[in-house]
Parts: C-alpha cells; structure tokens; sequence
C-alpha cells in the first residue's frame, strides 16, 4: 500500500466503475427526474455527485455525473453495472433518451490533489474522497500508458490505500455504507449529493420530510478504538449504559498510520450519534470493546 506525497496528492485507478452514456433530446429532464442533486450544476468539465432513489427514498445508486455537448456520462460502482441501467430504463417511457453502457470503453483515474500535468484523455474536477480532485477518462486502449504516465508524476494509491483515505475522510461506499436500506440523508450525503431547490424526483417527499422535520432515525458516524484492539465491519453496537441494547453496527473498519489507531464508519441511532458517546462493540466469544463516537472527517490526536 502505498501514500500521498508531501503535498497530499495521489492517483487511484477507478476503471472497474461501471459508466454509462446518456444521449437523446430529453436526457437533461429526464436525468433529473432520476437524481436528488441538479444535472444543470454539472459541466464537461466539472462532476457532480447524486443518488438514484426508489419511492421510498432509499438508495438504488450513489453516482457521478458530468455533461458534453451531446451526452451525460454517469459512472457507479462495479456492482451496480445492470442493476443502474435497469433502473433508468423502466423510467423511460416517451421519452428520447438512450443509455449506453460504455464501462469496456473507458478508463477512469482520479486525482486528489493538484490536476495531472498530462494532455491525454478528458479531465474533469470531481470530490470523490472528501477533498478536492480530477477525474481523467481515457480510452480504454490507452490505460497501462496513461497509469505509467500519472506514476512518473504522482503516487499510486491502490485499494487498500483507498480503502483508508475514504474511512479517514468518512466517505461511505456502496456494499457498506450506502445499501438499498438506507436513505442518503443517513449517510452525510446531504451536502455533496442532494440539492433541495430542484424539481422532482423520484423519492423526493421522503428527503423534503427528513429536511423540514430535521430528524433522522440513525445517522453515519465515526469510531475510534481507545486501544490496540481492532474494530470489525458488522459488528453490533449497544449503549455503553446498557449492553444489552442495540443501538447500530459497524459498517468498514481499518488501522489509520495516519492517525495511529484504529478507526471505523458505522450507523447509531438516536441519541448515539453524537460526538463523544460512548458505546459498545460485541466481538467474537462475547468480549466486549468500548467505542468512542467521534465527528467526520477524523481529525488527528
């Protein structure tokens, strides 16, 4: 695993994302109609984040977006490659809209940091890790050049330093913290992906609900270890008063060099969500590890 350089900067190779391209006269409106955030903030050369919603609110994808002159491209994680495109689909009703999936087509690398010094592909800024970055998409051909290009000038971060920067930064993922089970706004996800100004979409009533009523049932926060003791995705999570009462669970865990403990992502209910609660993580054969809630992103110390 390797890290940032002095200056923060990195490079992660992010080509296994599924993405698609949306063509057809009514792709604007119809995206929106899709997205919780506005389609019209994104640019060619600018990404934005957003979530797809069934009409319950919950998440079906958590996605990023950008627009050229005749198309949308959205990028997802790998595993929603048929599920995404399905869901656009059942929604196109007379609508000229086409999807198509171009995931084989294009490598994607992104960034953090300072923006490459390198003409090949199409550059666009985008806020994957909780910190500013460049998208750089590239014809598929062109991928092992490209990814000896950005190692001459940038460090490689590869998953397993991705893995730490995303949990340090308390971005969620989907498969962890983003599931079909859970509403963004649970998720942090208010300020990078929803905009509230925006005409409808689908699942809109529940996220204006949860806006106005200012109220959430459970919440992602951060956890810290207090010893050498590692913390561990799916663990439950009880009240530190009472041990017997689940209270949330674990959802990524890692060892931070960075911040020199272990630390974890993971959903609490109500009133357990506030930084500097105490409570309780069940481990295997019954030991018990005591877990401090603590705000996102982590801060060093």
């Amino acid at each position: 695993m390797q890290s940032r350089d002095p200056g923060g900067r990195c490079f992660l190779d992010l080509s296994d994302r599924t993405k698609l391209r949306l063509t057809g006269t009514d792709r604007l409106r119809f995206v929106n109609g899709q997205i919780t955030n506005d389609i019209r903030k994104a640019t060619a050369s600018s990404a934005i984040a957003a979530c797809v919603l069934n009409v319950k609110g919950k998440l079906n994808a958590h996605l990023f977006a950008s627009v050229r002159d005749d198309s949308i491209f959205i990028d997802a994680d790998p595993a929603l490659n048929e599920a995404l495109t399905g869901r656009l689909e059942r929604y196109i009703i007379a609508d000229d809209v086409q999807i198509e999936d171009v995931s084989a087509q294009f490598s994607l690398f992104h960034v953090i940091g300072k923006p490459p010094d390198i003409a090949d592909g199409t550059l666009i800024s985008a806020n994957r890790f909780g910190q500013p970055g460049s998208d750089l998409w590239v014809d598929s051909t062109r991928h092992d050049a490209v990814a000896e290009s950005l190692s001459a000038e940038v460090p490689f971060c590869d998953r397993d330093c991705a893995e730490v920067l995303r949990i340090e930064q308390g971005v969620p993922s989907w498969g962890r913290e983003l599931t079909e089970e859970i509403i963004p706004v649970e998720a942090n996800l208010e300020e990078s992906s929803i905009d509230y100004a925006k005409g409808c979409y689908i699942g809109q009533e529940v996220i204006s609900r949860m806006k106005m009523s200012g109220q959430r049932n459970k919440s992602l926060c951060g956890l810290v270890a207090p010893n050498d003791t590692a913390l561990i995705s799916g663990t439950k999570l009880f009240s530190a008063a009472d041990n017997e009462r689940e209270i949330g669970w674990i959802t990524s865990a890692v060892w931070s060099d960075r911040l020199g403990k272990y630390i974890g992502l993971g959903y609490l209910k109500r009133p357990f969500n506030q930084p500097g609660a105490e409570v309780i993580a069940k481990l295997a054969e019954g030991k018990l590890l005591p877990a401090r809630v603590v705000n996102l992103p982590f801060a060093p110390g």
